[in-house]
């Protein structure tokens, strides 16, 4: 793999501005120029990777599916595409271009379809399933990817906003979900967001852009609904980050031709004005609320009854014994203990907290890893996630975690730790020893070590 401090030997002018180095566990991509120059950089630089990512999630996606990968390639091609706007279907072609010039085997559509890792097995395919009712279709349904939070005013040390996330997702993906990008697109604001190689949005999305906009989400468990004619949600998570420039602005242009896929609860929040917000993002039902002195807090639970009502496939929030619901708590618990006292190091305490709110509700506090705890681990639950279709001992929970501040936000920046953040370490051999029911992760499920919290910046040239 490519591990250079800066760009790699080549003669191409489009590798002319863009680099990458390694810090911490995690691989720094600065990319700049236009649509297409963006993906070649992209592609190119990280051409191991996106190889590497590829093959775990057509491994993954095609085994929960049980669907082959000619079929993510088909709907890539067939759906997604078309809907997708000239600025990034250009930038898609790019990465497919850069990865090619480096080697790499993958074309246009496997990048399309690794794009949309997360909407179409999860969204996609579950209402196909339905609509075509499929009489043998794996059961699935909609994942709850995250633990977040987003607090100003009162709430924060400072009154100014603090953000932060931690990423829930299966060991096999969130290893590699490991990259930071800082890109300087030729139109609309810079980024600085977390994210995963060959894919052009944070797609678990932590990210602050250069108009002072401060984003993240959880996933809206047991969500269902999707609209074969609406844009990709990678796409317009992308665009709204890069063009966005207030609060208003990202409500609109995330909803713009909104498919239904990957529904999310998103948590925003604007440095310019203090204000932070809480966008629910069904395909029916979008509330919005928002505040200039206060919190919100996000662990896949859905919260508007409407929503609930509508586009779950009976999500039960009154379930203190379910993962959402106890972190909701916990979240809640939190929140007002430390009133006043909220900055970053609070936040990676609170992302690294493995209190159980369901068992420990009429006992003295302590910690169990589990999959209700802040930082998840359902590799050590026997009850693993049914809301989910996770089984007992499912190899996912919390991957790595991010947290900013207003003025943080204003110089670019975040802390990020890669691995759990309570900084345990996953043992692939050990576990699979255990679990041998998991197994057919055997060829890619790999050790997943835990960093330490490391402060990144647009523009930062090497690992030093």
């Amino acid at each position: 793999m490519l591990h250079a401090q800066n760009a790699p030997a080549s003669s191409d002018a489009r590798l002319k501005k863009a680099y990458r180095f390694q810090k911490s566990g995690w691989t720094y991509v600065h990319l700049e120029g236009s649509p297409a120059e963006v993906g070649f950089q992209h592609g190119y630089l990280l051409a191991p990777e996106i190889a590497d990512a590829y093959a775990a999630i057509k491994l993954f996606d095609t085994h929960q599916t049980k669907r082959d990968w000619e079929f993510f390639r088909k709907t890539a091609h067939e759906m997604l595409w078309p809907h997708i706007d000239a600025e990034y279907q250009q930038e898609l072609q790019g990465i497919a271009d850069g990865v090619k010039a480096h080697g790499g085997n993958l074309d246009l559509y496997d990048i399309v379809a690794l794009n949309a890792f997360e909407e179409v097995p999860d969204y996609y395919v579950p209402w196909l399933n339905k609509q075509s009712k499929s009489a043998n279709a794996p059961k699935l349904a909609a994942p709850g990817n995250c633990s977040a939070f987003i607090a100003t005013g009162a709430y924060t040390k400072d009154h100014k906003i603090v953000i932060a996330h931690n990423n829930w997702t299966s060991y096999l993906a969130g290893e590699r979900w490991v990259v930071i990008f800082d890109i300087v697109p030729e139109h609309g604001n810079r980024i600085l967001m977390d994210g995963f190689p060959g894919v052009i949005a944070s797609d678990d999305d932590f990210a602050v852009n250069s108009a002072g906009m401060m984003i993240t989400e959880t996933t809206i468990t047991q969500f269902e609904g999707w609209d074969p004619q609406g844009k990709p949600e990678f796409m317009r998570a992308r665009k709204a980050l890069q063009y966005a420039n207030s609060i208003d602005d990202y409500v609109r242009i995330i909803k713009e031709g909104n498919n239904g896929g990957y529904a999310n609860d998103w948590l925003i929040g604007d440095r310019k004005s203090g204000e932070i917000a809480y966008l629910e993002l069904g395909l029916k039902n979008t509330p919005l609320w928002r505040t200039k002195d206060g919190y919100f807090v996000s662990s896949n639970f859905a919260r508007d009854p409407k929503l609930i009502k509508e586009e779950t496939s009976g999500f039960d929030p009154k379930d203190k014994s379910s993962s959402m619901n106890a972190r909701h708590e916990r979240w809640d618990e939190l929140m007002k203990e430390s009133k006043g006292k909220i900055d970053v190091e609070m936040a990676e305490l609170f992302l690294a907290d493995h209190i159980d709110s369901f068992e420990n509700s009429s006992k003295s506090k302590k910690d169990e890893p589990n999959e209700r705890a802040l930082c998840g681990h359902v590799d050590n639950s026997s009850r693993g996630v049914k809301e989910w279709e996770w089984d007992a001992y499912n190899p996912g929970g919390a991957v790595q975690g991010k947290a900013s501040d207003s003025d943080m936000a204003g110089k670019m920046s975040f802390v990020a730790r890669a691995g759990h953040p309570c900084g345990a370490d996953f043992v692939a051999a050990e576990f699979l020893e255990k679990h041998p029911e998991y197994s057919w992760q055997k060829s890619l499920l790999r050790d997943m070590k835990a960093g330490p919290w490391t402060k990144f910046e647009a523009g930062q040239k090497t690992a030093e």
